[in-house]
């Protein structure tokens, strides 16, 4: 099964860089977790941002393909520990691929929200966008430790 990090938005921090790679790379081959970054449409002095974030959607659903999709918003369901680690196995007994979209400057389009299996949030907090992949490569590294009964996470 493979996962697909699909984040609008490129030229990263390198510290966002390392450590996105550092959890992605500790992930078994056969939960390959692989980071698509797409462009942020420009936003001029007297932008549209309805048509840009439309923009920015077509290319997630686009990049997303027939995956199932999950997608990062402020107003979705915060699984715990546990609930990643769930939503994780049945991901891996399904075998589908998966998605899991990071929105631009100003979130989601109608358009993606309504395709989404699941609309989730991190956190109360908000985080920078760069950082939201450190931080599900994290997760995802520990929902796959909790289900390995690797010494990660404990609980």
């Amino acid at each position: 099964m493979r996962i697909r990090l699909i984040a609008v938005g490129t030229r990263m921090p390198d510290w966002i860089t390392a450590g996105y790679s550092d959890y992605a790379a500790r992930l078994p081959r056969e939960l390959k977790l692989e980071l698509v970054e797409l462009a942020v449409e420009h936003r001029g002095k007297n932008a549209d941002i309805a048509r840009l974030r439309d923009a920015e959607g077509a290319a997630l659903l686009k990049a997303a393909g027939d995956a199932r999709i999950i997608v990062f918003d402020e107003h979705g369901k915060q699984p715990d520990t546990v609930g990643w680690a769930k939503a994780l196995d049945g991901w891996m007994q399904g075998g589908r691929d998966v998605a899991l979209l990071i929105g631009g400057p100003d979130g989601h389009a109608p358009a993606v929200l309504a395709k989404a299996e699941s609309i989730w949030s991190l956190s109360k907090l908000t985080f920078p966008h760069a950082m939201v992949r450190v931080i599900v490569a994290e997760q995802l590294y520990r929902a796959w430790s909790l289900l390995n009964h690797h010494p990660y996470h404990r609980a």
